[in-house]
Order: structure tokens, then C-alpha cells, then sequence
């Protein structure tokens, strides 16, 4: 499974443009806040004391969960590309067990969205130190790699059961165009959760990846936020949190942070669990 994982890994970064593309929709978003988006919402919080280093925090930690979907959805494409040429055949018929074979796309879409998750991490704080920011301290720094592992699994088992379904290239670019377009939407990041209508933020709230990003926000955040509402009051703080999207609110009810890691915990599961269903149907 490892020598198998490794070629795949081989396979995907050899090809530049696949690499490029598994992180287009973090290229987007990046350029997009940094023309106009980020101008707009700190606009809306002019005179609170370092809102530019809360802001840059808050984008850099959505970006995360959009890179560990993506950049997944790019590694299982060899996955798609070896049945669409017909290599997988050769798979089957090799000393290659099927379960070390699936394993092995697997582990390598998992080894490219850290990966990546991690490049984005070192960008993200180059970025906003430039900015005036502060670098993570080590104890955040900890957390957000823990939660990259956490968020790869859970994001690489929902890319995954979608990609069962997928034998042409050309149909699994369309789908990736299309997921690329829209994480960001569902995770609030082109719009904070607060600002959408009422049934749009429960199905953002209902959206596994949303809580990936939520506790993202809750440690990256933690400082520039003290820093920022250190002189106003709870309540406006609170709504802040709601309003971006930091805290997830169900009702009068908050999630607390162990609630989305069960949620997290939980959907991995679900999905490479359906994936092995659907796997083992197709192999009949």
C-alpha cells in the first residue's frame, strides 16, 4: 500500500497543472480578498483596533478547509485517470491487493491535502504578519496542525465517495470546477455565515466542512480577537463570532468545539464507510 501511495504521490506532482488546479479555488479566494473583500469587511468594523489582523485571520483559517477539500478532489483524479485509461486493470490483475490499491489513493490524497493544507499555513502567515499580524504561537500552531489532520480525513472521505461515482476525466474536471466554485460559499468564506438568509445558514451549519472551518477561526482568532474587542462589551463580541461564522449557533443553541469535532469524527466515517459499500458492489 505504501509503494503504491507513493507512486500516486509521484504521479500528481509531476504534473504541475494538476497541482495548480487542486489549489485554484485557493488562488481565487485569495485574490479575491485581497482586491476587494478585504477592503469591504474591514470597512464594516472601522475604529476597532487591529481589525485588519482579525479579518486576515479569519480568510487564511477559511482557506484551509477550502485547500483540504481541493486539494484531495486533485489527488483522487489519478484514481479517476487510471480507470479512465483502463490502468487500473493491470492493478487488479498484479500481485496488488484491491484494499492495499484503494488504501493507497487513499493515503496519498490524505498526504497531499496536509500537504498542502501546511503550504497554505506557512503563506497564510507570511501573509498576515506583512500585514502587521503576529506568527501563531507554538500552542495554536499545534492545534491547527492537528486540525488539518482532522480536516483532511474527514474532507478526503466525502471527496472520496463522490470520485467512486466518477470513471471519466472529463466528467470528474466539470464536478472539481464545480466544487471548487462553491466551497467557498459553503464554508463562508466569500460571504460570512451571518449575512446569508436564515435557510441558507443552516444548510452552510449542516455542512461538515463548516465546523472544520469554525474551529479553525475559534484558535486562529483567539488573539486578534481579544486584541480587537478587548474594551467592548461580551455581547458585541458574540455577535462578531456568529456574524463570521467563528461560532456556529443552532438556534439559541452554540456548537461547542467538541460537537464539531464529533460531527468531523463522525462523517469520516460515514463516507469511507459508503465508499467501501459502493467499491465493493462495482467489484461484483
Amino acid at each position: 500500500m505504501m509503494g503504491f501511495a507513493l507512486r500516486n504521490l509521484k504521479v500528481f506532482f509531476r504534473d504541475k497543472a494538476a497541482v495548480f488546479f487542486s489549489l485554484l479555488s485557493t488562488f481565487i479566494i485569495i485574490g479575491l480578498y485581497a482586491l476587494f473583500l478585504g477592503d469591504v469587511w474591514t470597512s464594516n468594523y472601522e475604529g476597532v483596533p487591529g481589525i485588519r489582523y482579525l479579518m486576515d485571520s479569519w480568510i487564511i483559517a477559511g482557506l484551509l478547509t477550502a485547500t483540504s477539500v481541493t486539494a484531495t478532489m486533485g489527488a483522487f483524479g489519478i484514481m479517476v485517470e487510471d480507470r479512465g485509461k483502463k490502468v487500473v486493470k493491470d492493478f487488479v490483475v498484479s500481485p496488488l491487493q484491491r484494499r492495499s490499491m484503494v488504501g493507497g489513493y487513499v493515503l496519498s490524497a490524505v498526504t497531499v491535502g496536509v500537504v498542502m493544507s501546511v503550504v497554505t499555513v506557512v503563506l497564510g502567515e507570511v501573509y498576515i504578519v506583512i500585514n502587521g499580524g503576529d506568527w501563531l504561537g507554538a500552542s495554536e500552531l499545534c492545534q491547527v496542525l492537528g486540525l488539518i489532520l482532522l480536516s483532511t480525513l474527514t474532507n478526503s472521505a466525502m471527496v472520496f465517495f463522490v470520485v467512486t461515482f466518477f470513471s471519466s476525466t472529463n466528467a470528474f474536471a466539470t464536478a472539481s470546477t464545480i466544487i471548487g466554485t462553491v466551497i467557498g460559499f459553503l464554508t463562508g468564506i466569500y460571504l460570512p455565515i451571518g449575512s446569508l438568509p436564515e435557510t441558507v445558514q443552516w444548510v452552510v451549519k449542516l455542512f461538515p466542512p463548516s465546523h472544520a472551518a469554525a474551529l479553525f477561526r475559534q484558535v486562529m482568532m483567539a488573539e486578534p480577537m481579544a486584541e480587537a474587542f478587548a474594551t467592548a462589551p461580551a455581547q458585541t463580541a458574540d455577535a462578531f463570532r456568529e456574524m463570521m461564522g467563528v461560532q456556529l449557533v443552532f438556534g439559541s443553541t452554540e456548537m461547542p468545539a467538541w460537537g464539531s469535532l464529533l460531527v468531523l469524527l463522525a462523517t469520516a466515517l460515514l463516507f469511507y464507510g459508503l465508499s467501501v459499500v459502493v467499491l465493493s458492489r462495482k467489484a461484483r
